[in-house]
């Protein structure tokens, strides 16, 4: 017999006796909550009530909930599930049996979304902390399927990457160095994965796989996270495995080759265990042609799994075992020369005499030709994966989390830095491999009405070596040319002697070895219901060690002191080690008003660092060829950061939030690249102060069938002090060190904004009922330098870029859909780099052209 028939014949037997105590008796009421559309049941919907604040509980796999101990009716409950629509329900009176709720399927973007920046479930328009939310529906219709992408959606955030090793993450301009990664070296914004931190840079550049949502928090974050960041969070949830049997199969088509393959199916093994399996695979031919060697550059070749299995023993506890693995193998990360600069050392130094003397032209310098001639090949091969296991245990008014992760990552490179078909840096490689270990454990939670708060500690262990063949750089035989420093006629001889830098190089074998681990909690006190107190305290840890050991190799073998003197001025042995440790504290104060429930002003005041760094990439050397290890050790940042801040929805389906904020950084680390060819991949260094402001909007709005948002971000970073910066490109050759203060930090645009929207309508494709879609976003970011000291030649130009997709959409069944990147194909820079050893050419990392194909997904 069912459970449901019991329960009837258990109201009707009591009838009689509960409407004479219904006053003074406590209430059960069973429930199961479904689709609209389809009468599914829904699992894991969240329901609280606004008249019992510790009322807080999820649907079941079966979409069962009950509702013990009402005391009195009415009673208003609120649902919240991502995908649906948020509604109150008002139960008026028992229902003596089970009450079933629908739920009403909403396809464009929702404006009440859930969020889990604080590590507890709630909307994000009532989190005092500035948050952009992409749904993963949005981050695929839109193309978005890595940060890169990403990044059109959210213009607070910069990203660039000349290859998986070298990218830079920042919001608002702070975060990772611009140009060169040194491994030395913490990012200052956090990369999470269900809860796991991603300690390597490299990870922002691998494809999302399988996304519920992504949340992108602005500011400093060390009160509410593991690993402390100076200027923000990535916190990705993945779609988690479900007892109910589902899944989507999708895959695209396009130019260039494109081919996206995507696929998830989730479902019940037992009672208890539960499964989710995901897979991506994504090619694009390259859109850069080698003359030189008839190929094409800068493809896509990479595949990403995930696999998620959930042991759910009872409702109060919960284990889920992750493992994924992702692979990049690709002709990729190319640059093309996009001009010539003259500097200030003498004519015969120039890049147009060095390449006349090697009989060298180069081809017209037209980057938007899309054409190299490089004869090094351009290769990157990536692989990154790792194990997690996240429990969840419900105790009392809280629950407690514990995170345990291993991840690994082996990068395998090849490129060609002097960016020209010359074998002058015929090489140049730095092979990886990475280990990391973590461990966090942490409770939320209420304390009573008031009071409730997150306390949590966090370690994570890293490893990190070379190939056992080492991080390469050779020499070619035309480096000779680029080399030479004087007109001496017997000088130049002994340069031009045959063989003398032909692979002639060195062989670096970094060492790291790492430990970070932090207490850290927050407090949110409700004074009333509209004023909140919200403190927040972190002490932090950090050990790090380092080997540097580099061995020069090949050339020509001889034992003339002037010939070995020239060899060891291009590239000479260094050995060092390092070994430091510090303790931080930092913390947060936010004072939180919400004079009615649709405004959420809040005020904060906040300190953050970015841990202490060790040069990993080598130093620079004296006259005598002697490491300044003085340069070794990089001092931590420490930032003091001041925001307010408004969130807003003034009416139905609108919202409104504004933020200011500056943020003042002291000792910042910067990259910084030097003048001769031995340290080329730079060397690591602290700027006095640095400071960093502005403005931040963000709106959208929802009618009826219609959606649209903007947001605009104005921000003003500047060196406020920076007295020994190296020079710019042109300025080679002159001062070694200049004073840059007042100059604008790299990387970052004045104004950047994304505006978009969407229309859909009912209609019917091939059976389906469901809704035909046309949606437009843009992006658009003002002039910004491209060099860690300004530069009058390596400033991109504002762009704008325009996307558009086009389909029919059901959420069971097949959804199809034309799409459009780089509607007018613009041509535009993402990044510009000097050549190596600062001779007067640089070269661009370019924007994607115009793509454009078509999308099948299939939800089961």
């Amino acid at each position: 017999m069912s459970r449901n028939s019991n329960v009837l014949k258990k109201w009707s037997f009591l009838f009689f006796t509960f409407t004479f105590v219904h006053s003074f008796a406590q209430t059960s009421i069973y429930g199961k909550i479904q689709d609209s559309i389809n009468n599914k049941n829904i699992s894991a919907v969240k329901i609280s009530s606004k008249s019992d604040k510790n009322l807080s509980l999820q649907t079941d796999q079966d979409g069962n909930f009950t509702l013990s101990n009402i005391s009195q009716l009415p009673f208003e409950i609120k649902i919240q599930k991502n995908g649906f629509e948020t509604r109150t329900y008002l139960i008026k009176e028992n229902p003596g049996d089970t009450l079933f709720i629908k739920l009403l399927p909403k396809d464009v973007e929702i404006t009440e979304v859930i969020v889990t920046a604080r590590r507890r479930e709630e909307t994000a328009q009532q989190v005092p902390i500035p948050i952009n939310v992409i749904s993963g529906k949005k981050a695929e219709e839109t193309g978005a399927f890595n940060v890169n992408r990403l990044k059109e959606l959210v213009p607070s955030v910069q990203f660039y990457s000349s290859t998986p090793r070298n990218t830079s993450l920042s919001i608002r301009g702070l975060g990772s160095t611009f140009g060169l990664t040194n491994d030395g070296l913490d990012p200052g914004v956090g990369f999470y994965v269900d809860g796991v931190y991603y300690a390597r840079p490299a990870a922002t550049t691998l494809d999302f796989v399988d996304i519920e949502r992504i949340e992108v928090l602005r500011g400093p974050q060390g009160t509410l996270f593991g690993k402390n960041t100076t200027a923000g969070t990535f916190n990705v949830t993945t779609k988690q495995p479900s007892f109910t049997t589902g899944g989507t199969a999708e895959i695209s088509f396009g130019n260039y080759g494109f081919i996206q393959a995507k696929t998830s199916v989730t479902g019940a093994i037992s009672d208890k265990f539960a499964n989710r399996f995901s897979a991506s695979g994504t090619h694009r031919d390259g859109t850069i042609y080698n003359s030189r060697t008839s190929q094409d550059l800068n493809d896509i070749n990479s595949i990403a799994i995930r696999d998620q299995l959930l042991y759910k023993p009872n409702e109060n506890l919960k284990f889920i075992l992750t493992g994924d693995y992702n692979r990049l193998r690709a002709n990729g990360y190319a640059q093309v020369i996009a001009g010539v600069v003259t500097t200030k050392r003498a004519a015969y130094r120039q890049f147009g005499n060095i390449i006349s003397d090697l009989g060298y032209t180069l081809p017209a310098i037209d980057p938007f030709n899309r054409t190299v001639d490089t004869d090094t090949p351009w290769k990157a091969e990536q692989d990154m994966g790792g194990l997690s296991l996240n429990a969840e245990y419900t105790l009392g008014k809280g629950k407690i989390v514990s995170t345990s992760a291993w991840r690994f990552w082996n990068w395998n490179p090849s490129n060609d830095r002097d960016f020209t078909g010359l074998s002058a840096l015929a090489k140049s490689q730095a092979p990886s491999k990475h280990q990391q270990w973590s461990q966090e454990i942490r409770w939320s939670g209420n304390f009573n009405e008031k009071l409730s708060g997150v306390f949590g500690v966090f370690g994570i262990w890293q490893r990190l070596r070379a190939d056992k063949d080492g991080q390469i750089e050779e020499a070619g035989k035309d480096q000779w040319r680029f080399s030479l420093a004087s007109t001496n006629q017997t000088v130049i001889n002994q340069w031009k002697t045959p063989g003398l830098l032909e692979g002639y190089g060195i062989k670096s074998y970094p060492s790291l070895n790492s430990f970070s681990g932090a207490a850290y909690g927050q407090l949110d006190w409700s004074f009333t219901d509209q004023l909140s107190l919200l403190p927040g305290i972190r002490i932090n840890y950090d050990k790090k060690e380092i080997d540097f050991k580099r061995i020069t190799y090949g050339g020509l073998q001889t034992s003339d002191p002037a010939l070995l003197a020239l060899k060891n001025s291009v590239y000479s042995n260094q050995e060092f080690n390092a070994s430091i440790d510090d303790t931080n504290f930092s913390g947060q104060l936010t004072l939180a008003f919400k004079p009615t429930k649709n405004y959420n002003l809040f005020g904060t005041f906040s300190t953050g660092f970015k841990p202490v760094g060790l040069n990993l990439g080598g130093l620079p050397t004296d006259t005598n060829g002697n490491a300044l290890t003085d340069l070794a050790v990089i001092k931590p940042e420490r930032i003091l950061h001041y925001e307010l801040g408004l969130k807003s929805q003034p009416f139905k389906n609108f919202i409104f939030n504004l933020t200011f904020y500056n943020s003042s950084i002291k000792d910042y680390q910067v990259q910084v690249q030097a003048a001769d060819l031995q340290i080329n991949r730079g060397y690591l260094a602290n700027a006095e102060k640095v400071r960093v402001r502005g403005i931040e909007t963000d709106l959208s709005y929802t009618f009826n069938n219609l959606y649209f948002y903007s947001n605009l971000a104005y921000t003003e970073a500047i060196y406020k002090k920076f007295t020994n910066a190296p020079p710019a490109l042109e300025n080679t050759g002159g001062p070694t060190f200049v004073d840059i203060s007042g100059g604008v930090l790299p990387g970052v645009s004045k104004w950047a904004g994304s505006t978009g929207g969407e229309i859909n309508f009912s209609g019917k494709f091939l059976n389906y009922n469901g809704d035909y879609f046309f949606a437009l976003d843009s992006y658009y970011r003002s002039t910004f330098s491209s060099s860690p000291t300004p530069s009058q030649f390596l400033n991109i130009p504002g762009y704008a870029l325009f996307n558009s997709r086009f389909g029919f959409r059901v959420r069971q069944g097949v959804t199809t859909y034309l799409w459009v990147r780089n509607i007018l194909n613009r041509n535009y820079f993402e990044q510009l780099l000097p050549g190596a050893g600062n001779a007067g050419h640089y070269a661009a990392v370019l924007g994607d052209p115009r793509t454009y194909g078509i999308t099948i997904k299939y939800n089961f």
